[in-house]
């Protein structure tokens, strides 16, 4: 099980960088508001490592919730190139966009996002019933990742039943569950006291230091420093992108 706090005294692990997973370059989106065209993304250009822990940082208007649609392949560039895992995100099929939301990418919204009548089991299998593994294997990596993230004992409860915090470790669960190339987690602790936000922090640590490669996208500078690195948006430009020390 993971522990669901990291002692103070642990040392911060920092793992060495794996291959390139994500490289956008020259990436522009605009969007047509009646007679107004809003530029989102201004030429952006970035590159992610497997095995990396990256935030993105911005004010609102800033393009980061644009770019973390763009790298979650639920929206498409105006302008420029996208490569994930060397294979050109323009030239995809819907099927294969598709293949890569549900088994590449695992991703946790501020807002959960959990079926309110289905219980955590069924809601954490859910991935898997789209990706076509039988019943018994995939009821198995549902509880192995729901005990993974410590609600061995709150399989049965549906979402109702479950704090804010069990809430979105079910949503963790489910991200994980397919064991993706990466966790794309939007404003996760958005809508959880401090010490629950922190308990969801002290979680993603310890799936780091098991090898995920995490992009976590939000506006809490706090939340940012938990990560390796941040690359902050402005105007739909990158504004930096340095490593956290």
């Amino acid at each position: 099980m993971i522990p669901p706090t990291i002692s103070a005294g642990q040392p911060r692990v920092v793992r060495p960088a794996g291959p390139l997973v994500i490289e956008i370059e020259g990436v522009t989106k605009l969007y047509q508001m009646g007679e107004e065209t809003i530029h989102a993304l201004r030429g952006v250009s970035l590159k992610i490592h497997r095995n990396e822990y990256l935030a993105i940082m911005g004010p609102s208007g800033s393009g980061k919730s644009t770019l973390m649609n763009m790298l979650g392949c639920l929206d498409t560039p105006t302008a420029g190139r996208y490569e994930f895992s060397r294979k050109d995100v323009a030239v995809m099929e819907d099927d294969e966009l598709a293949a890569i939301r549900n088994q590449e990418i695992g991703f946790v919204f501020q807002t959960f996002n959990l079926l309110p009548r289905s219980t955590a089991l069924h809601n954490v299998e859910l991935p898997l019933i789209y990706a076509g593994i039988p019943r018994e294997e995939r009821l198995d990596r549902a509880r192995q990742a729901l005990e993974n993230v410590g609600l061995g004992q709150r399989m049965d409860h549906k979402p109702n039943e479950l704090s804010g915090g069990q809430r979105q470790r079910v949503a963790i669960a489910r991200a994980l569950v397919n064991k993706p190339s990466i966790i794309l987690a939007d404003e996760p602790t958005g809508n959880l006291d401090s010490r629950t936000g922190e308990e969801i922090m002290a979680l993603f640590e310890q799936l780091y230091a098991q090898g995920n490669t995490l992009i976590v996208v939000t506006h809490e500078e706090d939340i940012a420093r938990h990560s390796r690195r941040i690359v902050r948006l402005r105007d739909g430009l990158i504004e930096s992108d340095a490593a956290v020390v």
